[in-house]
């Protein structure tokens, strides 16, 4: 079972070098978490892109790549789709973006000849390592899924408890987000996730252990669960947050990271091989956090 980020590097070694295939590499960021995970031997790349640019971006950087990792297809859509083609058809293990719009390389991973697509919704999926937590958070969706009705929060659901699976985190805590535990017809995130729960309970959703609504502090806070005299098998010691809406799930994640000090790393869930998308905004350790997670769920 992952309880930190040393724990997810050890995973990560376990599985062995994978084939990182880097679509649109010219991109300085990417290339430097690239090249750092290549030198701790987790990855061998495929940087698909503009080889010219890639170049300069070596060089504006004071980066050393080997030029056979180089794949050159100038035009960026191309780039995409071939990055997208090379992991669907087994010639690479997962997939990182690098400068390309996120319309077109998402058009590429859910292209129904050639791409990811499982026939689940996409979400995406944050890790994090907070200081005064006893282990890992997963926090879902705050980055893909903008307001979430009912059926797309249950693939969200779906899609973190497999992914927790994959991390070694056998039934699954999950806690249903909201501002209360009360459930009010006023806040339909509130209604949603009494449906939830009462569906995790029945087993439609597979073996995890499920409630909601669940006000963030009682998610995490057994000492908040004892004044509140809230009593729950998830309540206090949840594994994964699933939040109401975009703008939720993203202010929380980066109030954690820029205020909290966390750890973090994020990954796209309901494909069918790890997809990795990097912000501009993310620090060294955040990046190459994010590629070991790819490993790490190959």
């Amino acid at each position: 079972m992952i309880t930190s980020f040393e724990d997810l590097k050890e995973r990560a070694r376990e599985k062995g070098k994978k084939r990182l295939v880097v679509a649109c590499a010219e991109d300085k960021t990417v290339l430097e978490a690239v090249l750092a995970a290549t030198e701790a031997g987790f990855v061998s790349p495929v940087l698909v892109g503009n080889k010219e640019s890639i170049h300069k971006m070596c060089e504006s950087g004071n980066l050393e790549i080997n030029e056979r990792w180089i794949i050159d297809v100038k035009d960026p859509s191309q780039a995409g789709r071939r990055s997208v083609e090379m992991v669907s058809s087994g010639e690479g293990d997962f997939l990182l973006k690098g400068m390309i719009k996120t319309s077109r390389f998402l058009k590429a991973v859910l292209d129904p000849d050639i791409g990811l697509r499982t026939g689940r919704r996409l979400s995406h999926t944050a890790i994090l390592e907070v200081p005064g937590y006893h282990k890992i958070l997963q926090f879902t969706d705050g980055g893909m899924n903008i307001r979430p009705d009912l059926d797309t929060k249950i693939d969200i659901i779906k899609n973190a408890h497999g992914f927790a699976l994959s991390l070694g985190i056998a039934q699954p805590k999950i806690a249903l987000l909201s501002a209360t535990e009360a459930v009010n017809p006023d806040m339909p995130e509130t209604v949603d996730a009494a449906i939830i729960k009462q569906m995790g309970e029945r087993g439609q959703l597979g073996d995890m252990l499920i409630d909601g609504p669940l006000a963030l502090d009682l998610a995490i806070s057994r000492e908040a669960c004892k004044i509140k005299k809230i009593e729950s098998s998830v309540a206090g010691d949840a594994d994964i947050l699933i939040v109401p809406d975009i703008a939720s799930g993203n202010i929380a994640a980066k109030s954690l990271i820029y205020l909290g000090k966390a750890k973090a790393a994020g990954i796209i869930l309901g494909v069918s091989a790890p997809v990795v998308m990097l912000s501009r905004a993310d620090d060294a350790e955040t990046r190459l956090n994010s590629i070991l997670l790819g490993v790490a769920s190959c």
